[in-house]
């Protein structure tokens, strides 16, 4: 469905920009407004947020420009579930030269971090959509659903930028004069706003989930209270503020819309674990199932190797060997194919990715919150406050893995222990691991012992990733981060 905008040129910049955003051809837009169409009207730019459908238009884009950009895409050389993974301690390139390699050895330089620029521009889309909403002059029946959107959208944007390049310019308004001048904010500075913002989404989405048109659906693909709930708890337990963290985490553990699933049955459509999943603008199979899996046999036999299948990425032998004897996470979650002996090289046993499993298209979406993740950071908040009820939420975890619970033991042992579970249980989702060895400051330690092992070297300054130097040339109050060639 193609929308078309007649544009008066003498619109603020701000204006035109959402107006040409919006004639993107939304493929099987379905999958977020759950079978409705949108009608394709022709109207001017000043309309924009006239009515409900048309600000629907305008939030469903971001999303769709989701799938397709940025740390979310569904290829391989840009989600940041699969290049967090090279980047540490998770995953191995199997092809020497090609995008897998620049993140296994550590050697992202200025100009391949593509999602800064990535990020901003939602960034912009999201801000210029908020000020639209709250200054339309038409009767939004939906407007608090549409804003809620909106205010998590930002925050979670701002979250992946803080985590990946440490202080970032904190654009809040739509006016680029204004953003392309901005300095670089502090790091507690953009968390607080992250937390005022996720805030002000949960005082605006309700508890059940909505499609396109703002009517209630079983379907999770767009945020309600609970998914801004969760980014909340995870952000607090960041920002190292334990109690706020654990009472966040609180609200979805006694959530009864959630539950904890076999883990065979984790990455379904619409699991009940799932929080919040990332619905493809058309019908696909999941974005895991291809960087790991594209129909790669079992047995694969010489010449032929994962390559052949498109599949240039495996599991590290540090992740394999973190799992415990009988974590059903290690059975069920990951996959082997062996390459055939010949006469000259001996049988090569791979593993891989296997938390989607599925070739048929819509059987499993991109899941970005689940619950158990909640039970994690409550453990944790717990114990850095010594509470001994952390080990019972640790355990819960362990449990549905199939592992003996574990005894209560002091904080040091406590806190190791939950720094393995979110190993095992949240590898090569959303650059968990990348994130949580930088906040808890042992990632220089973790990756002088990881680099060797992958004939590479470790510097402290690559804990954060490079700006784009375009945008360092364009805003003379930007500084690159330190290490990178300019």
């Amino acid at each position: 469905m193609k929308m078309i905008f007649h544009t008066d040129h003498n619109l603020p910049k701000s204006l035109l920009t959402v107006a040409a955003m919006l004639t993107i051809t939304l493929n099987s837009c379905e999958s977020y407004l759950d079978g409705t169409q949108l009608p394709a009207n022709t109207i001017a730019a000043t309309d924009v947020y006239s009515n409900d459908n048309m600000v629907s238009t305008v939030v469903t884009g971001i999303y769709l420009t989701m799938n397709v950009s940025g740390p979310y895409t569904g290829n391989a050389n840009g989600n940041i579930g699969s290049t967090m993974g090279l980047y540490t301690d998770e995953l191995k390139s199997l092809l020497s030269g090609n995008f897998a390699d620049i993140f296994y050895k550590n050697a992202v330089q200025s100009g391949q971090s593509g999602n800064w620029s990535d990020l901003y521009k939602k960034l912009f889309t999201v801000n210029t959509a908020i000020d639209g909403i709250n200054t339309s002059k038409g009767t939004l029946a939906y407007k608090d659903q549409w804003l809620g959107e909106c205010y998590f959208l930002r925050a979670y944007f701002y979250y992946f930028l803080v985590n990946i390049y440490g202080p970032v310019p904190l654009a809040l308004t739509n006016d680029y004069t204004i953003n392309n001048r901005l300095s670089r904010a502090p790091e507690a500075e953009v968390y607080k706003q992250i937390i005022a913002d996720l805030k002000m989404a949960q005082s605006l989405l309700g508890d059940e989930y909505k499609n396109g048109y703002g009517i209630t659906t079983p379907n999770r693909f767009r945020p309600n209270k609970a998914v801004a709930t969760a980014i909340l708890a995870r952000v607090y337990l960041y920002a190292k503020d334990w109690p706020n963290a654990e009472a966040q985490a609180t609200m979805l553990i006694g959530n009864t819309n959630y539950e904890m699933v076999a883990t065979d049955k984790v990455f379904l459509a619409n699991s009940r674990e799932t929080i919040w999943a990332l619905a493809t603008n058309s019908p696909k199979v999941a974005n895991e199932y291809a960087f790991y899996n594209n129909g790669m046999p079992a047995t694969i036999t010489p010449p032929q190797t994962p390559a052949s299948s498109s599949v240039f990425i495996s599991l590290s032998s540090m992740l394999i060997n973190a799992f415990e004897p009988g974590d059903q996470r290690f059975t069920n979650w990951t996959r082997t194919s062996t390459v055939s002996a010949t006469s000259t090289t001996p049988a090569v046993t791979y593993y891989f990715p296997a938390k989607y499993k599925s070739p048929a298209t819509n059987a499993e979406y991109e899941v970005m919150l689940r619950l158990s993740e909640q039970y994690l950071i409550r453990a944790e908040a717990r114990a850095m406050q010594n509470k001994s009820t952390a080990v019972e939420d640790l355990n819960v975890v362990r449990l549905r893995a199939g592992l003996q619970a574990l005894p209560d033991g002091n904080q040091a042992t406590l806190l190791a222990a939950i720094a393995r579970e979110r190993q095992t249980e949240l590898f090569t989702e959303g650059g968990h691991r990348f994130f949580d060895l930088k906040r808890t400051g042992v990632i220089d330690a973790v990756m002088a012992t990881v680099a060797p092992l992958k004939s590479t070297t470790w510097q402290p300054y690559m804990a954060y990733w490079p700006i784009p130097p375009g945008d360092l040339l364009q805003n003379p109050n930007l500084t690159p981060n330190p290490g990178y060639l300019q």
